[in-house]
């Protein structure tokens, strides 16, 4: 039997949703052993003064298996 936990998550990126979402994954599994999948929950930028893209964010739920 396999028991699964989900924690979320919010990452950002000057970039790409691509970037957050590798970036957000990789720092997560420095502490958290097993991830297993992601689910992108929302994506959202954020629009600086001048009108362009000034940040890329996307909150995503991290599913990894407990031992």
């Amino acid at each position: 039997m396999s028991v699964a936990k989900v924690i979320e998550i919010t990452s950002t990126s000057p970039g790409s949703f691509e970037d957050a979402i590798r970036k957000g994954i990789s720092k997560a599994q420095q502490s958290v052993e097993g991830i297993r999948g992601a689910w992108i929950s929302e994506q959202k930028v954020e629009i600086s003064e001048d009108g362009t893209i000034s940040c890329f964010r996307v909150d995503m739920k991290l599913t990894f298996v407990l031992e």
